[in-house]
């Protein structure tokens, strides 16, 4: 097998990161995902397990025994899930390249290290896409002062993970993001043809469970946090809306306009339902399970 720059090199190099670093990368892995989290039977997993307590499903390899197969055995959760490049960065970084099966005093703690690593990295995707945005020129140092703070604190040893403040960090970051939201979509306004003047801005959390949005046009509009589970948004234009928390579980985006929105992922993609005419920002990929592909 060629010898690759492993993804813990190329997240450690720079903080220039990009949406490849910051994807999972289950190769580069030791399973953390599927030891280190808790689900419960539901129409997302098939069955039950404890935080700790690694997946029946998971191999000796650390890779997924039933991969090609989540969800016709029940496991759609897994395949909707996204830890951003936490998993190699705990793997390879925090532990040195020390797995938790050849070293089990190592399980608690990598356990424990996992959700607070994978929380700073959805921050730097974020801060990430935030610094791309020349709309958002005016506040790159303060964004960039945050991404280089966020990755330093990503490199501390498993003790000082934990002691970390992540809500604390979050907030002051969700405030940059914000107005990084707002000058991106004041800017597109100017430039969209035909754009709303004044669109609607949905409040963070608001309910559009099933909402009726087929061919709407929510051109520039804040969907951050908003709850679209089964939304039909089909035909709909979301070009320069900000998406950052929206969930899409089951949201019908079959031939809606992506391109260009703010801070989407591939774990929101994942977990809706779309097909080959839907356009996408260039750096996420069309979900295996979409229609037509």
């Amino acid at each position: 097998m060629p010898q690759q720059p492993h993804q813990h090199e190329l997240l450690s190099s720079s903080p220039d990161l990009s949406h490849t670093a910051l994807q999972s990368s289950c190769e580069e892995c030791f399973g953390l995902c599927c030891a280190a989290l808790p689900f419960a039977a539901s129409s997302d997993f098939a069955i039950h397990k404890n935080a700790g307590q690694p997946c029946p499903n998971l191999r000796s390899d650390f890779r997924c025994g039933i991969h090609t197969e989540l969800r016709s055995k029940g496991f759609r959760g897994c395949t909707v899930y996204e830890c951003f490049g936490a998993g190699p960065k705990v793997s390879h970084v925090t532990f040195g390249g020390q797995d938790w099966r050849q070293a089990p005093h190592t399980a608690s703690q990598m356990f424990e290290v996992f959700p607070v690593m994978r929380h700073l990295h959805e921050l730097l995707r974020y801060l990430t896409e935030a610094l791309s945005l020349q709309s958002a020129a005016t506040i790159h140092s303060q964004l960039r002062s945050l991404l280089e703070e966020t990755e330093r604190l990503t490199l501390l040893p498993p003790e000082a993970l934990l002691q970390v403040d992540v809500p604390a960090h979050r907030g002051e970051i969700n405030e940059l993001l914000l107005r990084t939201s707002e000058l991106a979509r004041e800017a597109a306004r100017r430039q969209l043809k035909n754009a709303p003047k004044r669109p609607k801005n949905y409040g963070r959390g608001a309910d559009l469970i099933g909402a009726k949005l087929k061919k709407a046009d929510l051109r520039c509009v804040s969907l951050r946090g908003a709850y679209l589970i089964a939304a039909d948004l089909s035909g709909a234009d979301l070009r320069e809306a900000d998406l950052i928390g929206a969930d899409f579980r089951d949201t019908n985006l079959c031939g809606a306009d992506l391109t260009d929105t703010l801070f989407l992922t591939q774990s929101q993609l994942n977990a809706a339902k779309g097909d080959a005419s839907t356009k996408l920002p260039a750096a996420l990929t069309y979900p295996a399970h979409w229609t037509g592909l």
